[in-house]
Parts: C-alpha cells; sequence; structure tokens
C-alpha cells in the first residue's frame, strides 16, 4: 500500500477526545492559520466594546441564508402567491437562529466544531460516511453559486452562461488576497458586500411600493399554505434553500475565532455575545431574503405576471414593471454580490469539513481549485447545450441536493449539544432540546417531501 495512503488512513482512524484539548483554544489547521487576527477578548472592557469584539462570525454564516439558491424560490413565491409565503421566510429564519445557536454553542464549549465532533463520537465508517455527504452538499452549494455568478455576468455584461462559468474560477484570486489580510479582513469584505445587497433590495423596494398593509398579512401563517399543493411545494422549498447544511460546519469553527477567558464565565460570555451575533446576522439576511419575495410580488404577482420562477426573467421583466432603468441593473448587481460572497464562506465551510472529518489538509486555493472544477462541469454543460433555462434548472435541484443531506447535519448537532458528557453545564436545557428536536423533525420531514415530490416530477 502506498504510504501516504498508510498515513491518510491512520489520520483517520486516530481521533483526538475532546477532552484531550483546551476548551477555547482555535485548533491548528489550514483554515486556523489565520489565529494570529483573531481577537483577544478585553474581560475588563463594557458591553458595546465586548459585543463590537464578537461582531464578524455571525456575517460569514448568514451569507448562506442568502445566496443564489434562495433567489428562485423566493421569486417564485412572490411572483406566484403574493406576500403569502413571508410567513414561511421567517418560520425558516427562525428555525436558521435555534440551529446556528446550537452550532456555536458547541464549538465555543468544546473547542470543536461540528466536523471534528463528528470524527470523535462516530466511527470511522461513518464519519466518511458523513463527510461524503456533505462534500456533496458543499459542491451542490458551490454549484448554485456557479450559477448564480454566472447569471449575473451574463445579465449584466451580455457575456454567454458558459464563458460566465468559466470566469467564476479567478474567484480563486480574491480567496488567496484575503487569506494573506487575515481572518478579519474577511469578514469585513463579507460584510460590505451584504450591505452592497442591503443596498441594492432597498431600492428595489422603493420603487416596487408594495401595499405594506397586505405585506403586513404575509407575515400571519396561512392554512393554505398546507392546503395548496402547489403553494407548499414552494413552501417547502423555501424552507430547504433556507437552512444550509454546510453553515452548522462552518458556524461551529468560526465561534471559535475569538479569545475569551477559559472559564465557565468566560464560556457563558462568549455564548451571549457569538449569539446577539448570530442572531442580528439572520435577521439581516432575513430582511433580505423577504425583501427579494417582497420586490417579485409586488412587480409581478399584482400585475398579472404569476409565471415568473426564473431569476433571467425577474431581470428583464423588472424595468418595464416597475418604470426605472436601473431596476435590472441594480437587481443584477445584488445577484453577483450574493454569488460573490457565497463563494468566499463556502470556501471556508469546505476546508473546516475536510480537515473536521479527515484531518486532511490542503492550501486553501488547490481546496478551492478542486471544488470548484468538479461542480463547474455539470454547470458549464447545461449552460452550453441548454442555456439560461436549463441552468434555472439546475439551481433548484442544487437546492434538492441539499435538503437530502441537511438531516446529516442536524441530527448530530442536536444529540451533540443535548449530551452533557460533551457539553457540561451548558448542555441543552429540556425545553430547548425538545424544540430543537421538534425543528429537526420538521425540517427532516418536509425536506424529504420536497425531494419525493421533485423526485415524481422527473
Amino acid at each position: 500500500m502506498n504510504t501516504k495512503v498508510k498515513e491518510f488512513l491512520t489520520s483517520v482512524s486516530m481521533p483526538q477526545t475532546l477532552a484531550s484539548q483546551p476548551v477555547n483554544t482555535v485548533q491548528t489547521s489550514q483554515v486556523d492559520s489565520m489565529a494570529s487576527e483573531c481577537i483577544t477578548i478585553d474581560e475588563s472592557k463594557g458591553f458595546w466594546s465586548k459585543l463590537k469584539a464578537f461582531i464578524g462570525p455571525g456575517l460569514l454564516v448568514a451569507v448562506g441564508y442568502m445566496d443564489p439558491g434562495n433567489w428562485a424560490t423566493d421569486i417564485a413565491g412572490g411572483s406566484q402567491f403574493g406576500y403569502s409565503l413571508l410567513s414561511v421566510i421567517g418560520l425558516s429564519s427562525i428555525f436558521a437562529m435555534i440551529l446556528q445557536y446550537l452550532a456555536l454553542k458547541l464549538g465555543i464549549v468544546t473547542g470543536h466544531d461540528l466536523a471534528q465532533a463528528c470524527r470523535e463520537s462516530y466511527s470511522k465508517g461513518v464519519t466518511i460516511f458523513l463527510w461524503v455527504l456533505c462534500e456533496i452538499a458543499i459542491i451542490a452549494t458551490d454549484l448554485a453559486e456557479i450559477i448564480g455568478a454566472a447569471l449575473a455576468i451574463n445579465l449584466l455584461f451580455n457575456i454567454p452562461l458558459s464563458i460566465g462559468v468559466l470566469i467564476t474560477i479567478a474567484d480563486v484570486m480574491l480567496l488567496l488576497l484575503l487569506q494573506h489580510k487575515g481572518f478579519q479582513a474577511l469578514e469585513r469584505t463579507v460584510g460590505g458586500i451584504i450591505f452592497i445587497i442591503i443596498l441594492c433590495f432597498g431600492y428595489e423596494i422603493l420603487l416596487s411600493q408594495p401595499d405594506i398593509a397586505q405585506l403586513s398579512k404575509g407575515f400571519i401563517p396561512s392554512a393554505q399554505i398546507v392546503t395548496n399543493p402547489s403553494m407548499l411545494y414552494i413552501a417547502i422549498g423555501i424552507l430547504g434553500a433556507t437552512v444550509m447544511p454546510h453553515n452548522l460546519y462552518l458556524h461551529s469553527s468560526v465561534a471559535k475565532m475569538r479569545k475569551f477567558s477559559d472559564t465557565e464565565k468566560g464560556k457563558k460570555e462568549a455564548i451571549r455575545f457569538a449569539s446577539i451575533d448570530s442572531t442580528g446576522s439572520l435577521f439581516i439576511a432575513f430582511l433580505i431574503n423577504a425583501s427579494i419575495l417582497i420586490v417579485a410580488a409586488a412587480a409581478f404577482h399584482f400585475s398579472g405576471n404569476h409565471t415568473v420562477a426564473d431569476i433571467g426573467d425577474a431581470y428583464h421583466l423588472l424595468d418595464p414593471l416597475l418604470g426605472a432603468k436601473w431596476a435590472a441593473i441594480v437587481f443584477g448587481i445584488a445577484l453577483l454580490a450574493s454569488g460573490l460572497n457565497a463563494t468566499l464562506t463556502g470556501t471556508l465551510a469546505g476546508q473546516i469539513v475536510m480537515e473536521g472529518f479527515l484531518n486532511l489538509r490542503l492550501k486553501p486555493w488547490l481546496r478551492r481549485l478542486v471544488t470548484r472544477g468538479i461542480a463547474i462541469i455539470p454547470a458549464l454543460w447545461v449552460a452550453f447545450l441548454y442555456g439560461e433555462r436549463g441552468t434555472a434548472q439546475l439551481l433548484v435541484f442544487s437546492q434538492v441536493v441539499l435538503s437530502l443531506q441537511l438531516s446529516f447535519a442536524v441530527v448530530p448537532l442536536v444529540i451533540f449539544t443535548s449530551s452533557k458528557a460533551k457539553m457540561g453545564k451548558f448542555v441543552n436545557s429540556p425545553l430547548l432540546t425538545t424544540i430543537t428536536w421538534i425543528v429537526a423533525s420538521i425540517i427532516i420531514v418536509l425536506n424529504l417531501y420536497l425531494l419525493f415530490q421533485v423526485l415524481f416530477e422527473i
């Protein structure tokens, strides 16, 4: 057997125990090589100074909740059913906040991210199985990013989709630049791009002039969402596109990028401030997702265009329907920014997953090229043969793949954070445990329903 293969198998079969690592120490890895850039929390500072120090990781996580994979479902929901599915976006966001809270708590308390915790707790066979599923999900995520960015390039610059797909490879250079500047540079870049997306959709909402009274009613759940099969299908699609499996691995790792006191008080305070950062960031993601649906409802549904379910169609219809020259361009800029942002955090999540499950380290740029190379093949093939319609269908398919993998990330996370052996005094309370299992069950059932619906359609 090749020596390198033996070394790889040995590293997989010898997981570290949680007890062998300091609780709040950032693990040594390629991803954590920027640990010198971590902010040290000054215990003598006041509330606002400490909160400022903790802001950042939540923004990285929020990106996954506003990536191009969310756009198609939000646009379809708004154009077909007006504001009715805003309640689903709200419910999905609440689910996300709960699960991301569990992820950050796991990382802060144990010093291990979700992937490392799986490797420590499960057999080699189960660990590799979970890793393979997660890699498939990350490739599906990358596929959505490629399609979103390529569509934006095509719409803004009239560059063929196939060429746009190839241009997306250039994001590796941006990753290398940020890698050299440190982790906080990545956080600031992501935050800046999110701000651009907020400005873009703020402008779109002003142009679309939604009916505030009808909009408000959309946040009240309706029985029609369950009784209407078409509405239920899109509602499940929104849920599946919102809660992203790789974000749970990502958050449990980046939550450790702050240095705090290795005491019960220090960990409790770290969880408190990280939770504020996470919840606030996910609320921003909720506003952006809601804005996409609101613009689609105001511009398309109430003008009689109920069949707009394609990003390209939405782009071309915005200008004539809203009567503004820049409406479509601003929409395209937001889409490009969304794809670029998701690329940065998706790369980081991929590195965390590979190192956590297998203890196998690759240089970030090499890891990025491998993942993007795999994802770019179907995107390029479909773009070349079928054009915009084909890529739209491929975008939906990528969300189905993510839905299939989601339960394999959620269930271990709930189990670990409900384990007193792993979490000690920070174990989930009986009430929180019950809530998280209800959330996990709903996500599993609905995503399986979505998967079977799509397979039946095929």
